[in-house]
């Protein structure tokens, strides 16, 4: 929708509503007929004049800065924003926002932290959206879009989205659970002018129901349908037809159950799509052996505006010539799901000039890095994963491929980069070539793994990059880290958002230097590392700046983390145990620790002790 569109579909505003009563007001005479515009209040006429400024702010920080100006800068901000991101979902109730807020169209929340998808938080841990599905149905009646992260979701609150918000048309669910079929059944049924929907590594419960033969009939607003992650077989014939009547569908992510054969039926249906998941790449077990074999090739020709490629979940590399004729033209290509080798890359890759995002698999090896680093000069993304996560294996990537695409691709901004073995002159080489990085992310999978050549710590290289990197807001360590390490991203990492830590560090300095030296941190995640109490009160004078902290398997006590909670009340100190686990005395194996306006939460369950 367009921002025109926008404007004219908002819902009533109380700004409008006392800024036109203001305009009546001063247009009244006094008895002579002549309007009398000198009763005009200043405050009135710099409300009228920051409604109409503040539309253009379309920024969140640059929102929340103008909100912080004065208290009638707060008033007006809250009543012209449209678009509502909370990144917590504990940090504020769902009354306190809506009160505030009075005129949102649009809903980003997130639940769960990150570590959760490593399987380090235990199940029914919480983040509900219930409690704020059912306020936003008072608040919001006009709602159009939600957008979720790591949050539980019933069916019961899919159904509450279709039936309550007539104009509901985006839902967007990234890392969610506590859904299934019949819920999406009922939700697509309901949403007539649905456009976005988009289930992105959520997990669905198969209820036997088949949810694609509920989107109405007629022709659909479709613009987005990404279900990759939907482990469950589709009516392929009703999927078939949804694409046919959704002349508008720019976005199509199928699952691992649509062969390649039903691809090309959906392909020649949709030629105007931009992003394509593939499905499985491969053939149907029931195809017929006599059967003549599409020509996708021509089928992937003829989507010419396709710029993002993903998908390949059980492929067959014969197949892959058939995307050839689209490689020139992609900006995105996500192989994260394709085990194929550099010599099957190689053909592809080197067709991809324009390539600004990648996503792949470590069976490519150093070969195929560097083939992708002679090519893709604009590449901005790389996300290298492995095929084998297990500690003891022999790495396919290392310090070779890193150091190709440092040279290779320099204007990278972001890398996450899974390895066995690393060098600190490959990551300083990377901190010179690209030193736009904003995103730095190494993962050598083996703990305290030093410099293989060197048999150095790993601190020198994590040095040089947050000492070359200046724009570097989000950084993740690993490797052998003593505190030089720490010391180095407290002193120059002064941008850092985001610190992941695992296995790393020496003793509480390491803490130290990165509490007292980082003054724009937000997000910092410990698992498995050495610092205890003390480290977790060098931070009492930032916590109330930062989102969440959370530590795991460190060496925290039950009475250290007491006192953080007892200096810092508006702070919620969780201490979180397995499901199964009995409470001990004053070991606390999880700490996860968040601001919020509205204390401890309600729902806590049996396992979580909110001191």
């Amino acid at each position: 929708m367009s921002e025109d569109d926008e404007r004219q579909q908002s819902p009533p505003s109380d700004l409008e509503f006392v800024s036109n009563k203001a305009r009546n007001c001063n247009a009244t005479g006094s008895g002579s007929g002549h309007p009398e515009f000198q009763s005009t209040y200043p405050d009135q006429v710099l409300e009228n004049v920051l409604e109409n400024v503040l539309h253009f702010l379309t920024s969140r920080r640059d929102r929340n800065a103008a909100s912080l100006v004065c208290k009638s800068w707060y008033r007006v901000e809250a009543l012209t924003r449209s678009e509502l991101f909370i990144g917590n979902c504990y940090a504020v109730s769902p009354g306190r926002a809506t009160a505030r807020f009075t005129r949102v169209k649009a809903l980003h929340l997130k639940g769960k932290p990150r570590f959760a998808d490593f399987n380090l938080m235990p199940p029914d841990w919480g983040a509900h959206f219930n409690p704020w599905a059912l306020a936003m149905a008072k608040a919001y009646p006009w709602l159009e879009k939600v957008h979720l992260k790591r949050m539980s979701v019933t069916d019961d609150d899919l159904a509450t989205l279709a039936e309550l918000f007539l104009g509901f048309k985006e839902l967007v669910l990234v890392c969610c659970d506590g859904f299934g079929t019949s819920g999406l059944a009922i939700f697509v049924s309901k949403c007539r002018q649905l456009k976005v929907l988009d289930l992105i590594e959520s997990e669905v419960s198969d209820d036997e129901t088949d949810w694609i033969s509920c989107f109405p009939e007629g022709e659909s607003n479709l613009e987005s349908l990404i279900f990759d992650c939907v482990e469950c077989h589709i009516n392929f014939e009703a999927l078939d037809r949804l694409v046919a009547r959704s002349p508008s569908l720019k976005k199509l992510k199928l699952n691992r159950y649509v062969s390649i054969g039903q691809l090309y039926r959906l392909m020649v249906r949709a030629p105007q799509l931009t992003h394509l998941g593939t499905g499985s790449f491969s053939p149907s077990d029931i195809a017929g052996q006599g059967d003549q074999e599409p020509d996708y090739v021509a089928a992937f020709a003829a989507c010419r505006s396709l710029v993002c490629l993903s998908g390949f979940r059980e492929i067959i590399p014969d197949y892959l010539p058939a995307i050839y004729p689209v490689c020139a033209n992609l900006t995105s290509l996500n192989f994260s799901y394709a085990n194929i080798t550099a010599e099957q890359l190689k053909p592809i890759i080197s067709k991809c000039h324009k390539l600004q995002t990648f996503w792949v698999l470590d069976s490519i090896c150093d070969e195929g890095l560097q083939a992708v680093a002679a090519t893709c000069k604009d590449l901005r993304e790389l996300r290298v994963f492995p095929v084998d996560p297990r500690e003891d294996n022999d790495g396919p990537v290392s310090e070779v491929g890193l150091q190709a695409i440092s040279e290779g691709c320099r204007k990278l901004q972001s890398i996450l980069y899974f390895c066995q073995r690393m060098t600190n002159a490959a990551v300083i080489a990377m901190s010179k070539n690209c030193p736009d990085l904003v995103v730095f992310r190494l993962c050598i999978m083996g703990r305290h793994r030093p410099d293989p050549v060197t048999s150095e710590p790993m601190d020198d290289g994590f040095g040089a990059i947050v000492m070359n990197c200046k724009k570097l807001t989000r950084l993740a360590v690993s490797g052998l880290l003593t505190d030089k390490a720490f010391d180095y991203i407290g002193r120059h990492g002064k941008l850092v958002r985001t610190l992941s830590v695992a296995f790393a560090g020496d003793s509480d300095m390491a803490l130290k230097y990165v509490l007292e030296g980082c003054p724009q941190l937000q997000k910092l995640e410990i698992r498995d590392s050495p610092f205890g109490d003390a480290a977790l009160r060098s931070g009492l004078h930032h916590y109330y700046n930062m989102r969440f902290l959370w530590m795991s398997s460190c060496r925290l006590t039950r009475h250290g983390c007491q006192e953080i909670a007892r200096a810092m009340p508006r702070l919620v100190v969780e201490v979180i145990r397995s499901a199964d686990e009995e409470e001990m005395d004053d070991v606390v194996g999880t700490l996860y620790m968040y601001r919020s306006l509205e204390g401890p939460r309600t729902d806590a369950p049996k396992f979580v002790t909110i001191l």
